[in-house]
């Protein structure tokens, strides 16, 4: 009751955000990650569009695979999770559909062990790049690229700049701006007394909150510079609407 501006991160706060959002008018609510409306002008969703910065990671995975195999270890089986896994398995198949996607789930986003032990499930299925879904349990897979050789793409986060010991086998991270998208929601009202409440603000490649990240000029380069080119005339098509993404969110 005592804050402007409150922010909810997860479906968890569904429930709570559709019962009391409407008793504090007065208060901003922005709902991370879930689609909720109908509720009322001081509650705004944003949703990401993971999954089409998900269609470059597989493209680019399904690209340098050497085995044919490429994986995917998953934090949990929600619908946020399922939209990167569709995407990157329809990037895989938009590079070649030839090449097989494994998943695993982990089952949690904070048991680094969980993480690696999937990973290695999936190296021994002959997956040779490991896109990681996992919250901080990926760094597990990290661990496991780093041990036996594989490579791994990070996400959320530009993963080759805060995971550095990991460089040498992060491809690259699918980056979800959630925390630049929040600022800039914020300023607005703060600042220019502007809000858009009551409605689910799509947060996709167009709008240049969802990139892929190749870490800084320090950073190990991985992927060749034709692959980059092929990325980037990728992504125009996909926000031109050339290419349409699957989505599990509906």
């Amino acid at each position: 009751e005592s804050n402007d501006v409150v922010v909810a991160v997860g479906w968890e706060f569904w429930d709570a955000l559709a019962e009391y959002a409407p008793q504090l008018p007065d208060t901003k609510f922005i709902f991370i990650d879930n689609g909720l409306d109908g509720v009322g002008e001081n509650l705004m969703s944003i949703t990401y569009a993971q999954n089409e910065g998900s269609f470059l990671a597989g493209y680019v995975a399904s690209k340098m695979s050497a085995t044919g195999v490429i994986g995917a270890v998953a934090g949990d089986e929600s619908a946020t999770i399922a939209d990167f896994l569709v995407g990157y398995e329809q990037g895989a198949a938009y590079a070649d559909s030839s090449v097989k996607v494994e998943t695993a789930y982990a089952n949690t986003f904070e048991d680094e062990e969980a993480g690696k032990t999937c990973a290695k499930s999936l190296e021994a299925k002959n997956a040779d790049i490991v896109f990681q879904v996992a919250g901080r349990a990926g760094n597990g897979v990290f661990q496991a690229a780093k041990e036996d050789g594989f490579y791994a793409i990070g996400v959320d986060q530009d993963q080759k700049l805060t995971a550095k010991q990991y460089d040498d086998v992060i491809l690259c991270s699918v980056v979800k701006e959630v925390g630049k998208s929040l600022y800039d929601v914020v300023k607005a009202y703060v600042k220019n007394d502007t809000w858009e409440g009551g409605r689910i603000w799509k947060a996709d490649m167009a709008t240049g909150y969802i990139t892929l990240a190749y870490g800084d000029e320090n950073s190990a380069q991985l992927i060749s510079e034709d692959l980059k080119e092929e990325l980037q005339t990728i992504t125009q098509k996909i926000t031109a609407g050339e290419i349409e993404v699957e989505t599990a969110l509906g």
